[in-house]
């Protein structure tokens, strides 16, 4: 094992991470506040999370994936607990006989851009500085790993009344999508998973590289401007290459939990420059489609963002709400959600939108 250079993330970084890791969630992730109380305690008693580069992992290292699976309408309420999500790893570690080097994300979005580090604060582990998405999505083969043909199998999956889970092998993502969303249903449509296990060569050639810093980056811009007393939409789109899209006023929401997921619809009623249209924001979990009257201005995988209008601070699909004064941005997707294979498993139509993708950004500005 190479000596990896590893730092202790300080409690100042894990509320930056909350708040960016909020926005690039995409209004899914679930919200990262409860696990961001778990952190000011275990770090209050003394527990500290390291962070390590992608590129320091040996070839033949094992890193474990995690995130909470579900609806996040359910996660606001049943309360996180990050021994759910470390007993998810042990379960692999034991069914693999294997030892993990470190824990990543399978998404840096929402609440599961925190579970690595909840998970690492038990297991004594590093976090990877990488994730599988670049932001959130629902389903189970939109990853990276997943276009990259990576093996999907095993899952473990982990409930608080002492169910344990394993889908052992499965013919594809899609198949592992299938039989894992079932077994979350039953837990009470959320769960602890850990992913199938990758390879530090994996990761290296098909991880999202440096996204828990890309997170506290976008925390620290919208935290800083709101001391400033400025604007933190306009120094996160300065920050990140993104294009403000609508303002406006919630006037409508409507959602249903369904098959493990979160869907629906809100409409929002312009304002200042936008005052007179509506922009309609379809959701499976995240924010998938924005249709400005009739037309759509941009759709998955460039990230749509709703954020407070106010604070910056992202909104999610759950907590959505009539009156609320919000701002949609885009963000730059990652090169490897863009490319051609990428937009089978992560464009309109993988939801079954009929449209074409067409991004509000260059290609040079993909993956920033």
């Amino acid at each position: 094992m190479s000596k990896a250079e590893l730092k202790t993330i300080s409690l100042e970084e894990i509320e930056a991470l909350a708040v960016g890791a909020w926005i690039l969630g995409t209004g899914g992730g679930g919200s990262p506040y409860l696990g961001l109380l778990n952190l000011r305690r275990l770090y209050a008693e003394g527990t500290r999370v390291q962070l390590m580069s992608p590129l320091d992992l040996d070839d033949e290292d094992w890193v474990a994936v995690v995130s909470n699976m579900g609806a996040p309408l359910v996660g606001q309420e049943r309360l996180a607990d990050s021994r759910n999500i470390a007993r998810a790893v042990r379960m692999q570690e034991e069914i693999n006989n294997i030892k993990f080097r470190a824990v990543m994300s399978v998404e840096i979005g929402g609440g599961n851009g925190v579970q690595a580090l909840m998970a690492a604060a038990h297991l004594g582990i590093p976090v990877v500085d990488a994730d599988c998405m670049g932001r959130a999505f629902p389903e189970a083969q939109m990853t990276s790993v997943a276009i990259g043909d990576l093996r999907p199998y095993p899952c473990t999956l982990y409930d608080p009344r002492g169910i344990e889970a394993v889908v052992t092998k499965v013919p594809s993502w899609k198949w592992m999508e299938r039989a894992s969303r079932k077994i979350c249903v039953e837990m009470g449509s959320i769960a602890s998973t850990s992913k199938a296990p990758r390879t530090g060569r994996e990761v290296k050639d098909w991880g999202i590289h440096f996204t828990t810093t890309k997170a506290i980056r976008i925390g620290r811009a919208v935290q800083e401007a709101n001391r400033r007393h400025e604007d933190p939409i306009a120094a996160l789109l300065a920050t990140e290459g993104g294009k403000k899209l609508f303002t406006g006023k919630i006037v409508d929401v409507a959602r249903r939990t369904t098959e493990g997921f979160l869907r629906g619809t809100a409409m929002v009623d312009g304002s200042d420059a936008d005052r007179g249209t509506k922009l309609k924001l379809s959701f499976q979990n995240e924010w998938i489609v924005a249709w400005r009257d009739e037309d759509a201005i941009a759709t998955s995988p460039d990230l749509i963002c709703v954020l407070d209008s106010v604070n910056g601070h992202g909104i999610g699909t759950e907590t959505i709400r009539y009156g609320q004064r919000v701002t949609v941005v885009a963000l730059p997707a990652p090169a490897v959600l863009t490319s051609p294979r990428g937009l089978e498993f992560v464009g309109p139509r993988a939801f079954g939108y009929d449209l074409d993708f067409r991004s509000l950004f260059s290609p040079a500005a993909a993956g920033a």
